[in-house]
């Protein structure tokens, strides 16, 4: 499983890059705080929502620890997506926040 840290993720961003960022956390951790611009597909709903994402492009997952976005990076491996788990997860996220 491909890694990245929160602290690539940040610097990345702050380069202007545009990732394609999934937090599969649930509604409440969510509204709680997130990455601006991030998509959120709770991790229960990934397979139900699978559809909406496109093989051709790259995803960093995101959760609270990086636990659920592991799972998450590995289920999408399994379909052929293009996945990479974002390490510690939004506990170790310094950048931004909504």
């Amino acid at each position: 499983m491909k890694e990245i840290t929160a602290k690539e993720v940040q610097q990345r961003i702050e380069n202007g890059e545009k990732l394609n960022l999934i937090d599969v956390r649930e509604v409440d951790e969510v509204q709680a705080g997130h990455i601006p611009e991030i998509m959120h597909i709770p991790l229960g709903l990934l397979e139900f929502r699978m559809h909406e994402l496109d093989k051709a492009k790259p995803y960093i997952m995101v959760c609270r620890s990086g636990g659920r976005s592991g799972q998450a990076t590995q289920y999408l491996q399994g379909y052929g997506f293009d996945v990479t788990n974002m390490a510690g997860g939004m506990l170790s996220w310094k950048g931004k926040v909504e």
